[in-house]
């Protein structure tokens, strides 16, 4: 067999596999979190989010909102020297994130198994 008949018979096999393939996942509320960036920003994302009495104090300054805070769940940097810290009753960590005003915020988070707690927001 000729290498361009070769090459047809993968192009064509190699086609059908991304058909069946994307007609398995389509639909689905599938995520590839492979990093743990991703992976613990995910588990936060996904578990009732609580405010501390100090949290809410923060918020309540009006220099940063709840929407900050979703933007910075969503696409912030774990901190993991700082971060996977026990605490009582879960693990701490340090998120560092943006306002929608382009400042630098950070936010400590604790991690239990049935809900997560935002502590403290700091500017940075």
């Amino acid at each position: 067999m000729k290498l361009k008949h070769r090459f047809a018979y993968y192009l064509i096999g190699f086609t059908m596999g991304l058909f069946v393939v994307s007609g398995i996942f389509m639909g689905k509320d599938t995520r590839c979190n492979y990093f743990p960036n991703a992976r613990v920003l995910n588990d936060l994302r996904n578990k009732p989010f609580v405010y501390s009495d100090k949290a809410q104090q923060i918020l309540s300054e009006q220099w940063v909102d709840t929407a900050d805070i979703k933007n910075t769940l969503t696409y912030g940097d774990v901190d993991f020297d700082q971060s996977n810290i026990v605490t009582s009753g879960g693990k701490l960590y340090t998120i560092e994130g943006q306002t929608a005003k382009n400042q630098e915020i950070i936010l400590k988070v604790v991690n239990r198994s049935d809900k997560a707690i935002l502590q403290d927001i700091l500017k940075k």
